[in-house]
């Protein structure tokens, strides 16, 4: 049952078709209509699921046609996903309301897609503001910048990409800045209007701690990160929990009956938090197929998740798994956090780029809690972190990584790993602080 008539799309790479580097949207689909009718599923598109009775073990649906319909169920699974979060910004919702047709776009689906493309297509947009820098956020400035237009981009908080430490999140941010988005942090955006004359189609208003601001855009784009949505679940008893996401246990079922939930509308286990709350199309998959699984009467459990993101932003790349040294602290670890550089081949082959990496292990016990890296779009970020997030997930201690049996060829690596160079740099420096408290 499919609220909108695009099965399976994956929403991640709207980006990229908004760029033009996917210019299909036909190709966002993982499996086509008619692939997914292959495999004996019965689609219900453009169909609204309004109201469960877990006692009944049905489901209610209102059809394209508007039409209600009770259908029966063994086992009932939600994906509900998530719903972009509203900002409390002045003309975004209520009475009077800017939208699409004003240039206004809450980017989350496919029907968000069309009408964005439409706006750039049809309105002849030429500047463009963009509310978060988040990941989306950051992979829309480089989709418009690609169009040719002017962008400039707010975040509310001190830094870009807030779920990496600020050191990366500048480095980031000179990024965009070199190819040319102005980006204003600490600064929030308050209000949005229709526009006078012909500068543009919306006003934005502006407040940071310095002053008050107007700019007109032809287009304003509101990223500003997601929630889980849970009002379906919620109507008919299911008990919520982390960040008011569905409350699932490992299995994925919910405290009602044959009903289990998957993906950014539920809480997550964390392999080293514990439950919390993570909307990653990764942890969805994963969820999916436990649930899936489990509805036909199997006992799989979710492993767990560690947060593993990466985001390409232009020519660099910045990714994340684990930690960060707040989260390791509110966790009750001893943490330690240790900035190092490294080639991400040997320097003596042409085209050696530099990696920037943050570390974060257990003062106390020597673990593996976080690694944060920054660098060249082409210097093995991603893969390069899936080796830490694979440490990471089986508890290997920091000065385990250089035990590791890693491929080596002169264009490719060093006979230690960048990864390993920055693992036996947080070594030396606990090794280094635990002299000094000796010595002293």
């Amino acid at each position: 049952v499919v609220a909108d008539r695009y099965p399976n799309f994956s929403i991640c790479g709207i980006p990229y078709h908004l760029s033009g580097a996917v210019p299909d949207w036909h190709s966002l689909a993982h499996r086509s209509h008619a692939e997914l009718e292959a495999t004996g599923m019965r689609l219900r598109l453009d169909t609204t699921a309004r109201r469960i009775d877990p006692a009944a073990h049905t489901l209610l649906v209102t059809g394209a046609e508007g039409d209600d319909e009770v259908l029966e169920y063994d086992s009932l699974v939600l994906g509900t996903g998530a719903v972009p979060v509203q900002p409390p910004i002045a003309g975004l919702s209520g009475d009077g309301a800017l939208g699409p047709r004003d240039g206004v776009h809450l980017l989350h689906s496919m029907a968000d897609c069309f009408a964005v493309v439409r706006g750039l297509e049809e309105e002849r947009a030429r500047r463009a503001v963009i509310v978060g820098a988040g990941y989306i956020g950051l992979e829309l400035a480089e989709a418009l910048v690609a169009r040719g237009l002017t962008v400039t981009q707010f975040e509310q908080l001190a830094e870009v990409l807030p779920t990496v430490d600020p050191e990366l999140g500048a480095l980031v941010r000179h990024e965009l800045e070199t190819r040319g988005v102005e980006v204003r942090c600490d600064t929030a955006v308050t209000g949005l209007a229709r526009a006078h004359g012909d500068q543009g189609r919306v006003e934005v208003r502006t407040r940071s701690a310095q002053d008050a601001h107007r700019l007109v855009a032809d287009i304003v784009l509101v990223v500003a990160g997601v929630r889980p949505d849970v009002a379906l679940a919620a109507s008919c008893g299911a008990e919520l929990g982390y960040r008011g996401a569905i409350a699932v246990d490992r299995q994925m079922r919910t405290n009602l009956p044959d009903v289990l939930a998957a993906g950014d509308c539920v809480t997550t286990h964390h392999r080293l938090l514990g439950t919390t709350y993570l909307s990653l199309g990764t942890t969805a998959h994963k969820q999916g197929r436990i649930a899936g699984e489990n509805a036909l009467g199997g006992k799989a459990e979710f492993a767990g998740s560690l947060g593993t993101q990466v985001v390409k932003v232009f020519e660099r790349a910045v990714a994340r798994t684990g930690l960060r040294d707040h989260e390791a602290l509110a966790a009750g670890f001893d943490p330690v956090t240790v900035e190092h550089e490294a080639d991400d081949h040997k320097a003596y082959y042409p085209g050696s780029q530099r990696i920037t990496m943050r570390w974060t292990g257990d003062r106390s016990t020597g673990e593996l809690l976080g690694v944060q890296l920054f660098g060249p779009s082409d210097a093995g970020v991603a893969k390069r972190i899936d080796v830490a997030a694979a440490a990471i997930f089986h508890r290997m201690r920091v000065d385990a990584m250089s035990e590791l049996d890693l491929s080596y060829t002169p264009p490719l690596g060093s006979p230690w790993d960048a990864l390993q160079v920055g693992a036996q740099a947080w070594v030396r420096a606990v090794w280094a602080s635990e002299r000094e408290q000796i010595v002293g």
